[in-house]
């Protein structure tokens, strides 16, 4: 690897643990001004009090994420989107380029692909482009891939979560992001045919802290190397407790029962 990917790659990962922590922060566009980012300097603040190792977000809310003090943390750029207001809203559109991304200051890019779409042609090209341009300026690249289409039964079926993870490797992504199989025997099997790191995202919000606990824990022990989690944690009552619990999960190897005494504490 490159010595710049590597120092990047840092940034994004804890060195010691090979873990990471990721919260993003994207959803304005999909969704709106959502509770829990309608101030992006106050949620990127308690990401970073609660032990984050970065935040993802768009290209027009980096500044306002921007802190002039305080612990750092990394940041990944998201390059494509698409709104919910959209007849087609899984058809996702590039709107950044690695190189303004570099130019803002990003550790890492993303973006999100959607197999099974009527456009997943067009967002495979968009993949391929971006892993070469990431590539070459010595960025690392992380992909966000789902099954979301008419052919799409279910989106977490482990032989189809699997081929995302695939998908996603063999064209030269970084870090790979799918949803939970649901369990660690068929998630493990996602990791297995992926050479590299895979988190799992958070989907809609979990109804309990347990339920969210052990659906990272699993996915730990099933050879996941973290989470990419939004909505579960900052529209949390308290993110910034949940974030130091995942941490507990994440770098310490602690059990459930073990993070769970912290939030209770």
């Amino acid at each position: 690897m490159l010595i710049g990917k590597l120092i990047r790659t840092e940034r994004i990962f804890n060195r010691d643990t090979g873990r990471t922590i990721i919260v993003p922060l994207d959803h304005g566009v999909s969704v709106g001004p959502i509770a829990g980012i309608e101030n992006m300097r106050d949620t990127v603040t308690t990401m970073v009090e609660g032990g984050a190792n970065a935040v993802l977000m768009h290209k027009g809310v980096v500044p306002c994420g921007h802190r002039a003090k305080g612990r750092d943390i990394g940041l990944i750029v998201h390059l494509s989107a698409s709104t919910s207001l959209s007849p087609f809203p899984n058809a996702k559109t590039l709107v950044c380029s690695v190189e303004e991304a570099i130019r803002l200051g990003a550790d890492a890019v993303s973006t999100h692909i959607n197999l099974g779409d009527e456009t997943e042609s067009r967002m495979l090209e968009d993949l391929g482009r971006i892993t070469q341009s990431s590539a070459s300026w010595g960025i690392p690249m992380l992909a966000m891939i789902y099954a979301r289409g008419p052919k799409i039964q279910n989106e977490f079926d482990p032989t189809v979560v699997a081929h995302c993870a695939r998908v996603g490797m063999e064209l030269g992504a970084d870090v790979v992001k799918v949803p939970y199989t649901g369990d660690k025997d068929s998630f493990a099997a996602v990791c297995r045919g992926c050479a590299v790191p895979v988190v799992i995202a958070g989907g809609p919000k979990t109804k309990t802290t347990r339920e969210f606990l052990t659906m990272i824990r699993h996915s730990l022990d099933a050879g996941g190397r973290g989470l990419s989690v939004g909505r579960n944690i900052f529209q949390d009552k308290n993110p910034r407790k949940l974030l130091q619990a995942v941490n507990r999960l994440v770098h310490d190897d602690a059990s459930i029962d073990e993070a769970m005494a912290l939030i209770e504490s």
